[in-house]
């Protein structure tokens, strides 16, 4: 999830803790903001991802 939120996010503004925060274009939800439960995402942050992605892809003119 880290890599997927990498190519479509940039680098996380913050990851020294727990959590990765990667910025998006908007302000407020869906945000996007993982964190490494035992080498997997949990599961509400992957839905959370998954909708930044497809608003990032209607927001380029792309259908996810």
């Amino acid at each position: 999830m880290f890599k997927v939120c990498e190519h479509y996010f940039g680098e996380a503004r913050s990851s020294g803790s727990s959590h990765a925060v990667f910025k998006t274009p908007w302000a407020g939800d869906p945000r996007v903001n993982i964190q490494n439960d035992h080498g997997k995402a949990k599961e509400y942050q992957v839905r959370q991802v998954l909708a930044a992605i497809r608003k990032l892809e209607e927001s380029n003119g792309n259908e996810a």
